[in-house]
């Protein structure tokens, strides 16, 4: 039956911050788990607003005009509740010489310089840093899946060729692994092609500059807010012949191998590009090689009428609302997904 995909690819995309960050993952069924996606969520879609956008270029006189942007603060203060709960549940069980996620790391750190004035290293901010890593690495990636899954019946062509390759180099009797990547040119080729066509953070985050900088006969004076708008080099048609296309072969060489370009930058640029670049770039692999491996996706309507625009096209470029269907491409057995994937019963949404 038709279904949307965008619950299930979120929850998973949590579930590998969640394991990283919390040290545990969750039932998709989990009320607390559905309520935190859901804030983040929620934030990140009026963010990218009109609402979001004159909020945060006017936050004192949007603070007396009624609208949706206040629920922002709200959100924020869920959140926070939400992730001080889960510091406070590990302070209680804290082994100092066996940390198991990043709390138990920034408490060990918090313990070694709790006599120091000068470090950075407390409550507010591991707070601030957890959000941080969640708001970063959860509605990016499952933007990308989502956004990249509906490419993908907007052209069977390509989703085929993949579903080759993947054929060709892993086979059907495991599943993807990091070690397949530099085998899979096409396959690179279309996630590279996903994220540059894409481009989740058109304006990318502010960042600031440090000290007076030239550039092109102007000074930007220190402390400046920048914003390196990553769009204007994704979209380079100099470098990318039909940019507005998309088009896997503009990361292909003519023999078939991949194209690094430095214009392929969904990642933010300078030192203070995204942290968990590798981390991404290993669930985009893994996630859509997987899901290809065992479904073929299918369309609702003619691919022909498939918009891929973005609904939402301002500070995060967000995929529309759709449906597909997605047959199997072989009977997933009991034994196959324990082994494979670690699983101690039969999935709700597979059984």
């Amino acid at each position: 039956m038709p279904f949307d995909p965008a619950f299930l690819l979120s929850c998973a995309v949590s579930n590998v911050i969640c394991v990283a960050v919390f040290g545990n993952r969750y039932d998709y069924n989990d009320k607390k788990f559905q309520a935190f996606m859901s804030l983040m969520n929620d934030s990140f879609h009026i963010a990218s607003s009109c609402w979001g956008q004159l909020y945060n270029l006017l936050p004192s006189f949007m603070a007396f005009i009624p609208g949706p942007h206040h629920r922002v603060k709200k959100n924020n203060d869920a959140l926070r509740e939400f992730v001080l709960e889960k510091i406070e549940g590990h302070r209680t069980t804290l082994g100092p010489t066996t940390p198991r996620d990043f709390i138990d790391g920034f408490h060990t750190k918090m313990d070694q310089e709790m006599h120091s004035s000068a470090s950075g290293f407390t409550t507010d901010n591991l707070v601030i840093s957890i959000l941080d890593l969640c708001e970063a690495g959860i509605e990016t990636i499952s933007a990308t899946l989502k956004d990249g899954l509906l490419i993908l019946l907007k052209y069977p062509e390509i989703q085929e060729k993949v579903r080759e390759e993947i054929d060709q180099v892993i086979g059907q009797t495991r599943r993807p692994c990091m070690a397949d990547h530099g085998q899979m040119p096409y396959t690179n080729a279309v996630l590279h092609e996903m994220q540059r066509f894409i481009s989740v953070i058109p304006l990318n985050a502010p960042h600031a500059v440090v000290k007076d900088t030239p550039f092109r006969r102007h000074i930007i004076p220190k402390g400046t807010t920048v914003y390196p708008v990553l769009n204007s080099v994704l979209r380079d048609c100099k470098e990318f012949p039909n940019p507005e296309e998309f088009d896997p072969h503009q990361f292909l060489h003519e023999d078939g191998t991949l194209r690094k370009s430095d214009f392929f930058m969904p990642f933010s640029a300078g030192k203070r590009i995204c942290l968990g670049e590798s981390l991404a770039r290993m669930e985009l692999f893994l996630f859509l090689t997987t899901i290809l491996q065992n479904f073929t996706l299918k369309p609702l309507d003619d691919p022909e009428f498939i918009d891929i625009k973005p609904q939402l096209s301002s500070f995060i470029n967000l995929p529309c609302s759709y449906k597909l269907c997605s047959p199997m491409l072989k009977r997933l057995t009991q034994d196959y997904l324990q082994q494979s994937h670690g699983l101690a019963e039969m999935p709700s949404w597979i059984a």
